[in-house]
């Protein structure tokens, strides 16, 4: 376990890594004790920073992963539940919230998105609904579960995947992909190639736009690559400060009730602004992404 406030925080903030390491690594467990070199490249748990930093790459963040999949499953299971007990006349109260957020977001995608497709709000209900549940594991007692997860050998167990970087970047890049899909489905590849060398900079003389078309390009492809990159870092710089402030509180000890009854409550409103934030991004790229001029 952490004897130092700095070792504290770091254990709360690093990820249960899984990943290999090269043959000849010391390895070093997290309580300091020396393992042994490795006799070959080994694909292993990390027991510490040092160790998840070699992985490299490839490694993967498993409490990440099994958090965020965790709770896309049951965002699932409790939609799917409600729809097949589905009742007319008088609902009763999860089917009301379940209504009412199905509701909230049909209203976002109808003020936001102005293209004609079925998936936009599907993926807008699984993008606010999943966000939220990612979110809102941050409101569990940041010394709970890994502190269970220490008890049964487990070294480290971050559980809100919004705060990963790798978790946030993903669902980015998903919604990356789907933008430039959508783009050339509807624009065509000449539209879209268009689009990327047109604008903004744009003239009748075809001498001078040809000139023009580097700075265009240029312009117009940061402003592609920006999409996804703040999609990211805006809900994973947002999420990531608000766990660092629930375990700076929880250092203090007997006197962390108060303050962390307070931040908490503050935090539910960062925790759904950020889904909605997502979400309504998400839908405005989307739109963008259809609109043919």
């Amino acid at each position: 376990m952490a004897n130092t406030a700095s070792e504290y925080i770091g254990h709360h903030l690093q990820n249960l890594t899984y990943g290999k390491l090269p043959a000849g690594f010391e390895r070093i467990d997290a309580h300091g004790n020396v393992m042994g070199a490795l006799q070959a490249d080994t694909w292993t748990f990390a027991q510490n920073a040092a160790e998840a930093s070699h992985m490299g790459f490839w490694a993967l963040h498993v409490d990440s992963l099994f958090w965020s999949v965790l709770m896309g499953v049951l965002f699932l299971s409790v939609f799917r539940i409600v729809a097949k007990r589905m009742e007319k006349g008088v609902p009763g109260g999860m089917q009301n919230f379940v209504e009412m957020i199905v509701e909230f977001v049909e209203s976002s995608v109808k003020d936001s998105f102005h293209g004609r497709t079925p998936l936009i709000a599907p993926l807008a209900l699984t993008i606010f609904c999943w966000v939220f549940m990612m979110n809102l594991m941050d409101l569990v007692p940041v010394d709970w579960i890994p502190g269970l997860a220490s008890a049964v050998g487990i070294p480290y167990m971050k559980i809100v995947p919004s705060t990963d970087p790798n978790i946030a970047l993903g669902l980015s890049l998903s919604i990356f992909a789907l933008i430039i899909f959508y783009s050339i489905k509807v624009k065509g590849i000449g539209g879209f190639v268009g689009e990327l060398t047109l604008h903004p900079f744009n003239t009748p003389n075809k001498v001078v736009q040809a000139l023009l078309i580097p700075f265009n390009f240029l312009l117009e492809f940061v402003t592609l690559i920006a999409k996804p990159i703040s999609l990211a870092l805006r809900l994973f710089g947002n999420m990531y400060a608000g766990e660092l402030l629930f375990i700076l509180i929880a250092m203090i000890g007997y006197m962390q009730l108060p303050l962390h009854f307070g931040w908490a409550v503050f935090h539910i409103l960062v925790i759904t602004l950020q889904a909605y934030i997502f979400m309504t991004l998400s839908i405005v790229y989307m739109s963008m992404a259809h609109e043919d001029h």
